[in-house]
């Protein structure tokens, strides 16, 4: 898969900042921020198998590919 086609959007609207999407993640993409919102990390490493997406109770992660 191309990087340059592949984003994470989170909606901080909706996030809870639970942890959920950070423990799940197989790759270590994504973090907690100061705020304990979620945030990307190292896009870089993300191979968009989408279980933060999947995962997120809150429906706040977006995996976009394409």
């Amino acid at each position: 898969m191309s990087k340059n086609h592949l984003s994470i959007e989170i909606n901080r609207d909706y996030c809870k900042g639970c942890g959920i999407c950070v423990a799940f993640c197989p790759k270590g993409v994504l973090g907690m921020d100061d705020h304990e919102k979620a945030v990307v990390e190292d896009l870089e490493k993300c191979n968009a198998c989408r279980l933060c997406e999947l995962r997120c109770p809150d429906i706040a992660i977006e995996v976009i590919v394409g």
